[in-house]
């Protein structure tokens, strides 16, 4: 048997994109996460928000079309989809903090077993210094995911027991993919969906600091 091979990060981002059920208002945070945006088809209708003022966000454009005025939170050119509405940054928050969005991804430092994200640091030298946004969606939508590489560089777990960074908020993700696997944040602890091939519970594990667990019964979103 051929050792496993991680996922890269457009491919870790067109995994989660397979699982987005059709008709779904999904809130793409920062950095990789808005790589999703392109890799739902047209033809499937996900209405993509951000919270700059944008609901019905397309892809990225060809570099020859790009508009310096279209932009997504990020701060990357996107393009708008047929029906696309424009508005201002109060009311995309007030659709947020109202329950309106379906789902949310996030990027992450680290995520607990019990669901606690942390997704910002208090240091100056790092590139998220501040928690931002990230704290109104996880606190706000129906359902947070959250989309991150398994371990750090130096191959420290960051699915751990409990978040050493500060936390952006409480119990709140409810499914975690990374260059691995897909993992469900239960009652139990993380409930292994899915793995990359070659991948074994155990080897999982010794990746994983927090417990981890697969079951065959149904589980939610």
């Amino acid at each position: 048997m051929s050792a496993p091979v991680p996922l890269d990060r457009i491919a870790m981002a067109t995994r989660l994109a397979q699982d987005i059920p059709e008709g779904w208002y999904v809130n793409l945070g920062l950095g990789l996460p808005t790589a999703v945006a392109d890799k739902v088809p047209p033809s499937h209708e996900v209405v993509f928000h951000s919270e700059n003022g944008i609901l019905g966000m397309g892809p990225a454009p060809l570099p020859d079309a790009v508009d310096p005025w279209l932009v997504n939170a990020s701060k990357k050119p996107v393009t708008l989809r047929s029906g696309a509405a424009l508005f201002h940054q109060a009311d995309s928050f007030a659709m947020i903090r109202g329950g309106h969005i379906d789902l949310c991804v996030l990027g992450a430092f680290e995520v607990a077993g019990n669901g606690d994200l942390a997704n910002w640091t208090i240091s100056s030298g790092d590139r998220t210094p501040a928690v931002g946004g990230a704290m109104d969606l996880a606190a706000g939508a129906k359902r947070l995911w959250v989309l991150m590489e398994h371990t750090t560089k130096e191959g420290v777990p960051r699915l751990v027991k409990q978040c050493r960074y500060p936390l952006t908020a409480q119990r709140c993700v409810s499914r975690v993919y990374t260059n691995w696997a897909v993992l469900d944040v239960t009652p139990s602890g993380f409930l292994v969906r899915d793995m990359v091939p070659g991948m074994t519970l155990a080897a999982l594990q010794a990746l994983t600091e927090a417990p981890l667990y697969q079951d065959a019964s149904p589980t939610k979103d």
